[in-house]
């Protein structure tokens, strides 16, 4: 009788030959689909206790990501990623990335961004510190940084890219100051608004009385009302107006607007 023994999975085999023992990719995806997260020791248990060697053999046949926090100890399936606009999760304090890994994460958010990210700004949404892997970036070229109001913000490499970010952030800078909030009206200015809002027309006083909402700050529809002797809703049009810049210098009304016009019945 031929002797038996058992191999490392605890299967018998016949003459001390290793049977081959095959491990299913449905059964890691299925564990990766049940846990959405799970550490590489989950994953060898899940598979029935293969070599490490083996589980990443069937990892690399499904699209799968791993953390770039943690050490990248932490795998998902990307179909069960919930990925936000700047392309990151987080799943019970674990985080990844459309891009991978921390290095390759850190460029692109910088070159997404309309004015360059500063150091705190990466940290925030990566939900960690980015700043040990800045230095090695900008010194590999696959960063860069530029200076500005004695700031220092990360951008594109690419060059237009880059100047334009840069722009935007000399232009916030050189900003004015924004202008107090309007006093109480004297009588003297109380009669002089309303001389010049007589002179105005439809469209010009609504953004007017939206400029003079803009200047109370929050919740100024109401005062700005008051003081032009208009009605709060026109207020809140106006204002709306110039914050999203939808304004046609051609015309006072949309078309279409105003008084509909009286359909005039001949009798029978």
């Amino acid at each position: 009788m031929m002797p038996l023994y058992y191999n490392r999975n605890h299967e018998l085999c016949h003459n001390g030959a290793m049977r081959p023992v095959s491990f299913s990719t449905d059964t890691l995806a299925a564990a990766l689909r049940r846990l959405k997260v799970a550490s590489l020791p989950q994953l060898v248990a899940a598979l029935g206790n293969p070599s490490v060697r083996t589980v990443f053999r069937k990892l690399q046949q499904l699209d799968y990501i791993s953390s770039y926090s943690h050490r990248g100890r932490f795998y998902a399936l990307r179909a069960c990623a919930r990925f936000d606009a700047s392309g990151l999760w987080c799943h019970q304090g674990i985080r990844f990335s459309t891009h991978g890994t921390l290095r390759a994460t850190v460029p692109a958010l910088a070159a997404a961004a309309p004015a360059g990210l500063r150091a705190a700004d990466l940290d925030r949404l990566l939900g960690r510190r980015a700043r040990r892997v800045l230095r090695p970036l900008v010194a590999g070229g696959d960063l860069t940084c530029v200076q500005v109001a004695g700031q220092t913000f990360y951008c594109a490499t690419e060059p237009a890219r880059r100047r334009r970010q840069a722009g935007v952030r000399h232009a916030a800078a050189q900003q004015p100051p924004t202008l107090p909030p309007p006093t109480a009206p004297t009588p003297e200015l109380a009669a002089a608004v309303s001389l010049f809002a007589s002179l105005l027309n439809e469209k010009q006083r609504r953004l007017f009385a939206g400029l003079a909402s803009l200047l109370y700050g929050a919740a100024g529809d109401r005062p700005a009302a008051a003081w032009l002797g208009l009605h709060p809703k026109t207020v809140r049009k106006g204002r709306r107006e110039l914050v999203a810049g939808e304004i046609d210098p051609q015309r006072v009304r949309r078309p279409g607007g105003g008084r509909k016009p009286v359909e005039k019945k001949s009798p029978r």
